[in-house]
């Protein structure tokens, strides 16, 4: 069966991943030279993140939409399994947001421009002046009114398990006073590991916890060291190992 889903990916889900990547790249820079709105592109690449994840025929379970609000702000942060993490909270997360990714992803062809133009925001570590400008497009964004996604562990997990929180978007929480959720993800890291990169993916259910949303009690280092606190305990206590 193992080896009829290689076959099946081979023939079926890489090409649909290829031309629904491009496809979606080219419509969202299309829509934002045309002046199209975040709605907009936000809603293209979560039909991009839907078509890939029901293109490999991975089954998703969604727990806890109930804890957000509809246009409500938020600064969502969750664990990094694996590459599919961003088709599965694109594709079925269910709340408009901006991403916050590594600078690398602007060399990759078509993907890069498309975050570029559709004013993802990309964490540039190069310098002191670099860093700041990240951190003032992802204030410009929030204080927007748009939600953020952030994976603080910084990269993908090695082992499935989960390694401390980077502070830089519970800073920025903190700042403007919104509210942190929390998100599980669970099976990325069974289909395709960090290890495994261009490889096959394996057959796994797929699946996504939102938590309670963590409202600020205070402003400054100890509601930062707080809602850190808090979300990394959140976030582990759904993780299956």
């Amino acid at each position: 069966m193992k080896y009829l889903y290689y076959v099946y990916q081979l023939f079926v889900a890489f090409p649909i991943t290829i031309v629904a990547t491009i496809l979606t790249a080219l419509s969202i820079t299309i829509c934002c030279l045309l002046g199209g709105g975040n709605t907009s592109t936000y809603y293209l690449g979560k039909w991009w993140g839907w078509i890939i994840i029901r293109a490999f025929l991975l089954p998703v379970k969604v727990e806890g939409r109930e804890n957000i609000t509809e246009g409500q702000s938020y600064v969502f942060i969750a664990n990094h399994q694996g590459a599919f993490d961003i088709f599965l909270l694109y594709g079925f997360l269910g709340h408009e947001f901006k991403w916050m990714m590594k600078s690398g992803i602007k060399k990759i062809p078509f993907v890069g421009y498309a975050c570029k133009m559709s004013k993802q925001i990309f964490v540039d570590k190069s310098g002191p002046s670099k860093v700041n400008e990240t951190i003032e497009q992802a204030r410009e964004t929030l204080a927007g009114g748009t939600s953020m996604v952030v994976f603080p562990e910084g990269s993908r997990t090695y082992d499935g398990k989960m390694i401390p929180f980077k502070k830089g978007a519970f800073l920025l929480a903190d700042e403007l006073q919104l509210p942190v959720v929390p998100i599980t993800i669970n099976g990325p890291f069974k289909v395709m590991p960090r290890t495994k990169d261009w490889h096959f993916a394996n057959w796994s259910p797929l699946r996504v916890t939102i938590h309670q949303p963590i409202y600020p009690v205070d402003k400054g280092p100890r509601n930062i060291i707080t809602i850190t606190r808090q979300s990394f305990d959140s976030v582990q206590s759904a993780l299956e190992l």
